[in-house]
C-alpha cells in the first residue's frame, strides 16, 4: 500500500515551508525564548490565511473538510522550524473532540473561529505532585445551583499566556466507578489566574494554571459527564498521530543539519564526511527518519479507517518517532562536535525539543505498553 502524499499535499507543503522559510525558520522560536511573540503571532495569522487552520474543519464550520492526512505536510513543515504555540493541541486534541463529540452550539462557537485563526486551545490535564492517570486528576467540578464551579489547579500547560480557551479535564464525580472526570471548555478569563513556568525547552512556555470558584455552565462540558478519559482517548489518537508528523518535521531538518555541516567541516584535509563513521552515523540517522516517516503516514492514515490494528499502529508511531528524534539530535550533536553544545547555533533547540516530547502526555515506555496492550500480548 502507498501511503505517500499526493501532487496536492506536497504542493501545499511547499507554501508553508516558503512561508516559514521568509519568517526564519527558529527565528520565530528563538525570538519566543526572549519573551517576543509578534513574530509568532504573525506566523499564526499566515498560517490560518493559507487554511492550515482549517483544514479537519467540516465546510459548514468555516473548514476545508478535509482528512486527518491533509495535515501531515503541516505539522511536518511546523516540526522542521520548531514553531511555538498550540497549534498541535488545537488542530489535534480540540478539533477531533469537538467536532465528534460536541454540541451544535460548542461547534458553531469553537470550530468556525480555529478556522478563521481567531482562536487557539490548550490541553490543562496534568496536576502538581500527579502523574498522567484518571487517579491523578483532583481539580474538581461540582454543581452549584443552575451552574457547576471549577476548583483545582493545572501545570504543565503548554503555551497557557497564548491561548484563548482551556480544554480542561476535571473530576465530577467521587464514585470508585471506571470513569468519574469530564472535560470543560473554558475561555480564558480574569477568574483564572495563569503563571509562568520553567521549562528546559525555553520555547515552550509552560504555565500553572489555578481555578478558585470559577462558575461555568452545563453548555461548556464537552460530550457527556463522566466520560471525559474516555473521550480523551479517542482525542489521544489524533494527538499523537500528529506529533509524530511533528517530529518527523524536526528530523528530517537536523539531519539536512548534519548533512550539510559534514559537507563544509574539514578536518585531515577532507570534509568530515568522508569519514565512515561520520557517513554510516548520517545513514543510521535517515534510516530512523524513514522508518518514523512511514510509520507517522500510516499512523494519519489509519485514523480514518476501522483498521483493526489502529491504536497499535498510532501508538508505535509515537513512541519509534520520540525515541528515534531524541537520537538523531543527539547524533546531530556529536557530529558537530564543542561546537554543537553553544547555543549560536540550532542543534540544542532540536535536543530540547525532543526530550520535552519524550514525556508529553505519557513516557515511551507507557506508549509502548498501550501497543502491547492493543496487540493483546
Amino acid at each position: 500500500m502507498d501511503f505517500s502524499l499526493t501532487e496536492e499535499q506536497e504542493l501545499f507543503r511547499d507554501y508553508i515551508r516558503k512561508a516559514l522559510d521568509d519568517a526564519g525558520q527558529t527565528k520565530i522560536a528563538r525570538e519566543v525564548i526572549n519573551d517576543n511573540v509578534d513574530g509568532l503571532k504573525e506566523m499564526l495569522g499566515t498560517l490560518a490565511e493559507l487554511g492550515c487552520t482549517g483544514i479537519n474543519i467540516p465546510e459548514q464550520y468555516a473548514g476545508l473538510g478535509l482528512g486527518t492526512l491533509d495535515l501531515v505536510p503541516t505539522f511536518e513543515e511546523l516540526g522542521r522550524s520548531l514553531l511555538p504555540g498550540v497549534f498541535l493541541e488545537t488542530m489535534a486534541l480540540a478539533v477531533p473532540l469537538i467536532r465528534e463529540y460536541g454540541t451544535e452550539d460548542q461547534k458553531q462557537a469553537y470550530l468556525s473561529s480555529i478556522a478563521s485563526g481567531e482562536r487557539n486551545i490548550t490541553f490543562a490535564v496534568m496536576e502538581p505532585d500527579s502523574d498522567f492517570s484518571p487517579e491523578g486528576i483532583q481539580c474538581s467540578l461540582r454543581k452549584n445551583g443552575d451552574a457547576y464551579v471549577l476548583d483545582g489547579v493545572k501545570t504543565l500547560v503548554p503555551d497557557g499566556e497564548l491561548a484563548d480557551t482551556f480544554l480542561v479535564l476535571v473530576r465530577t464525580n467521587d464514585d470508585e466507578k471506571e470513569d468519574v472526570l469530564s472535560l470543560v471548555l473554558l475561555d480564558k478569563s480574569p477568574d483564572v489566574e495563569i503563571h509562568r513556568q520553567d521549562c528546559f525547552d525555553e520555547t515552550k512556555h509552560l504555565t500553572k494554571v489555578m481555578f478558585d470558584r470559577v462558575e461555568i455552565s452545563e453548555k461548556q462540558i464537552l460530550g457527556t459527564m463522566n466520560q471525559g478519559w474516555t473521550l480523551l482517548q479517542e482525542g489521544l489518537l489524533y494527538l499523537n498521530a500528529a506529533l509524530s508528523s511533528i517530529m518527523v518535521g524536526g528530523m528530517e531538518s537536523v539531519i539536512d543539519m548534519a548533512t550539510e555541516y559534514a559537507k563544509v567541516r574539514e578536518q585531515f584535509g577532507q570534509p568530515i564526511g568522508r569519514f565512515q563513521a561520520i557517513k554510516h552515523k548520517i545513514v543510521d540517522m535517515k534510516l530512523d527518519l524513514e522508518i518514523a516517516r512511514s510509520l507517522s503516514h500510516y499512523a494519519n492514515w489509519v485514523l480514518e479507517t476501522d483498521e483493526e490494528d489502529r491504536q497499535a499502529t498510532i501508538f508505535s508511531a509515537r513512541s519509534f518517532a520520540t525515541d528515534a528524534f531524541i537520537n538523531i539530535a543527539s547524533h546531530n550533536i556529536q557530529i558537530h562536535g564543542g561546537i554543537g553544545f553553544t547555543e549560536e547555533i540550532d542543534c540544542h533547540l532540536y535536543l530540547k525539543r525532543a526530550r520535552y516530547f519524550e514525556h508529553y502526555l505519557g513516557s515511551t515506555n507507557y506508549y509502548n505498553e498501550r501497543v502491547a496492550s492493543a496487540l493483546e500480548w
